[in-house]
């Protein structure tokens, strides 16, 4: 597993570690309550509706016997619904999931059956005073009413590989470089962007070489890109068209680096007729260059990484892609 996937899923078990401590203590309560009314189905229904005002986050509360059929109705905060009475959960991906010693789980997140969006269950086992299972009490969870830190997940800094669709790979070395208008221009093309990312607030620009197109997204205006095409990358007086900004100061790509590293997508174009850049991007807030090649492998590399020629992407890293 990669370092990214690792600090990602160590990000998730954060968040879910959270929810469980949150979550396991009125679950746990529930069980009690409804073990001593277990096999009345109102006064299940009773027991949980006391629970959920406990649980603004919840959105449904129900019990379960051992087969995992429901014996109560949906318990929510509009009312008790009872059309899902009597349905087999057994299916459901929250009651694949083994339950721990503790008798209480927190599935994985899941698609719902009816609002077709991200999920949780919490799973809690109902025990009688011998400690005989009874069955269970779940709570379902809709991830965007969840009380989480939702602290913003930053993607690691460092080289990614990524292979693209077979059917390209496979006939890679039955196609060449063609000369597109953007290669006859290219000189003037990377100017104009050069320009454009250091005085004219661009923060974003992903040059479509084998079409002759660009895309470009500023910082005043971030929520949306524009496009521009190779009339408008040869033209100069294109920059008159975009404010002057000052070259941000919280970018992690210096400004006198953007120009290298557009050398080097022009580079890595014309490298060979076969594998060829096809699209190359660089953001210059998490400095980061992304390169799309003929055999559509794609590569996410730190700039000052792609700017060392001594790096292995530079010896090895687009010959691998195939």
């Amino acid at each position: 597993m990669s370092q990214q996937q690792r600090t990602l899923q160590e990000s998730i078990a954060e968040q879910r570690d959270i929810l469980s401590k949150m979550l396991c203590d009125p679950l746990k309560q529930a069980a009690d309550v409804c073990a001593a009314v277990w096999g009345d189905r109102r006064a299940v229904d009773e027991a949980l509706s006391q629970t959920l005002q406990t649980m603004p986050y919840c959105k449904f509360l129900y019990a379960l016997d051992t087969n995992a059929v429901q014996v109560s109705d949906n318990i929510s905060h509009e009312g008790i619904l009872e059309e899902d009475y009597g349905r087999d959960r057994s299916t459901r991906p929250y009651m694949n999931e083994v339950v721990p010693s503790t008798d209480f789980v927190l599935s994985a997140a899941y698609i719902s059956l009816r609002a077709k969006r991200p999920s949780l269950t919490a799973i809690q086992i109902v025990r009688n005073k011998k400690g005989q299972a009874l069955g269970f009490v779940g709570a379902d969870f809709d991830l965007r009413n969840l009380p989480l830190t939702r602290d913003l997940y930053e993607e690691p800094r460092q080289w990614q590989q990524m292979r693209g669709d077979p059917s390209i790979r496979g006939n890679v070395f039955y196609q060449s470089r063609v000369h597109s208008k953007m290669d006859r221009h290219i000189d003037t093309v990377m100017g104009v962007i050069e320009e454009l990312m250091i005085d004219h607030g661009v923060f974003h620009a992903k040059l479509h070489f084998s079409s002759s197109r660009a895309v470009i997204w500023l910082y005043d205006d971030p929520y949306r890109y524009r496009m521009l095409d190779i009339k408008a990358l040869i033209d100069p007086n294109i920059c008159l068209v975009y404010p002057t900004r000052s070259y941000p100061q919280d970018a992690i790509i210096p400004a006198d680096q953007v120009r290298p590293i557009l050398d080097g997508l022009h580079q890595l174009r014309y490298m060979d007729e076969t594998l060829y850049l096809r699209s190359g991007s660089l953001n210059i807030f998490n400095g980061i260059v992304n390169l799309t090649f003929s055999c559509d492998g794609s590569h996410y590399i730190p700039f000052d990484e792609f700017l060392n020629k001594e790096h292995a992407f530079w010896s090895s890293g687009v010959s691998s892609d195939v």
